[in-house]
């Protein structure tokens, strides 16, 4: 079982329906060693019953912000105090809403603002109240003043709604606390990351681009943030949204990346190569639709920049992960990339037939000089995880050689 890292860990449970998964989460968080005391609001009693935790927990369940048994001694100031960690689970849209706007008109989010420890949020709402710019704006707010945010995962939804917007399973949620609780080693450091495709306009109404979802480089810039680093995402054109305390710089060509790469570059720590940037672009952008007349259509090409292998020859320059999708010989055009582009790690993978693009699940090989693992097919976001665990140690070295 995976530690959470906090001896007494106290559990905020708000009113959605995703407080039953919140009954698991508290046995599992009991099974991994922590203490756990549950504070219910009194919208979530009408989901689960208070009884039930406390037959999880061990412990008395608190609802109310005026309860006379404990307010003689001030007990959401003594609860507040007791907790080592402090997560929230489910998190409502009208919660976070109340945490960004410092409320206190329950127990609840009298604890969160009375809590000194580290607090974490796992969202659960309604695909659509999740893409709210208010909800997002909050969740922000939450994000720059230390809220880890945990998820959401996203999937079909009890209203039938589907995408963004479901808490996250127990057992992800508490591993997820496990990385927040070793943040040592990406915490401060500066990142970069890259993600999704980069179009080359051909016309006003057509592009040269590609397949890549940018799921990947999201989660990793994702996992990044939960381990307390400042990342800079630099990302193509793609559907998802920036995950809460990332500064995301929206860009469509590889010169726009390569700009943007560069323009952040000062002070940075790590630089993760996610992005599939096209290798060549259009030699001229016709001002015009072209039209369907002749019978064949010749563009003539002129190669991109390569954004990653000037990175890597900068001096003292970051720790340089790339990634390398290939359809054939995985293995040694991976190790080829690494050696030609001087690349301190890299992440492979096969992609066509299914694989790879526009997928949540992949799998990784992962190769440095001297080494390689292999991370199994997973969920992109935990991919991410085991890919920075895998990065720590690798980072340590090259730090200690720097």
């Amino acid at each position: 079982m995976t530690q959470t890292g906090a001896q007494n860990l106290l559990l905020g449970v708000t009113g959605g329906i995703s407080a039953y998964k919140s009954v698991e989460l508290a046995r599992l968080l009991v099974a991994s060693g922590a203490e756990v005391r549950v504070v219910m609001t009194e919208a979530a009693a009408r989901f689960v019953a208070p009884l039930t935790f406390q037959a999880v927990t061990g412990n008395p369940v608190r609802c109310h912000l005026f309860d006379e048994e404990h307010e003689a001694a001030m007990g959401h100031i003594e609860l507040a105090r007791w907790a080592d960690q402090m997560l929230i689970a489910p998190a409502t849209a009208n919660f976070l809403a109340r945490a960004a706007h410092g409320l206190a008109d329950d127990l609840l989010s009298a604890l969160y603002l009375a809590c000194s420890a580290p607090v974490s949020m796992a969202p659960a709402m309604n695909v659509h109240m999740w893409r709210h710019a208010a909800v997002q704006q909050n969740l922000s707010v939450l994000a720059s003043r230390g809220v880890s945010i945990l998820g959401p995962a996203s999937g079909e939804q009890a209203c039938g709604d589907v995408g963004p917007g479901r808490m996250l399973e127990p057992a992800d949620i508490v591993a997820m606390l496990g990385s927040l609780s070793h943040r040592g080693v990406f915490a401060g450091k500066k990142v970069v990351v890259t993600a999704g495709p980069t179009q080359e306009a051909i016309d006003p109404v057509r592009f040269v681009g590609n397949r890549s979802s940018g799921k990947m480089g999201f989660a990793l810039a994702e996992a990044f943030v939960r381990q307390g680093a400042e990342v800079v995402l630099v990302s193509g054109p793609v559907a998802l949204s920036t995950p809460p305390g990332v500064r995301r710089i929206n860009v469509q060509t590889a010169l726009q990346m390569h700009k943007a790469v560069f323009d952040n570059m000062e002070r940075t720590d790590i630089f993760a190569s996610c992005a599939a940037v096209a290798d060549y672009r259009p030699e001229r952008s016709e001002k015009q639709k072209i039209k369907k007349a002749a019978e064949k259509l010749v563009l003539g090409m002129v190669k991109n920049p390569d954004i990653l292998a000037e990175v890597a020859a900068l001096k003292d320059g970051p720790f340089t992960l790339g990634f390398a999708a290939e359809t054939e010989n995985l293995v040694e055009n991976a190790r080829a990339k690494l050696r030609a582009k001087k690349l301190d790690m890299l992440a492979a993978n096969p992609v066509g037939d299914d694989l790879g693009f526009e997928r949540d699940d992949n799998a990784l090989l992962v190769i440095w000089p001297g080494g390689e693992k292999q991370l199994p097919v997973q969920d992109k976001r935990k991919l991410a995880q085991s890919l920075l665990d895998v990065l720590e140690q690798q980072y340590l070295t090259h730090a200690g050689h720097s």
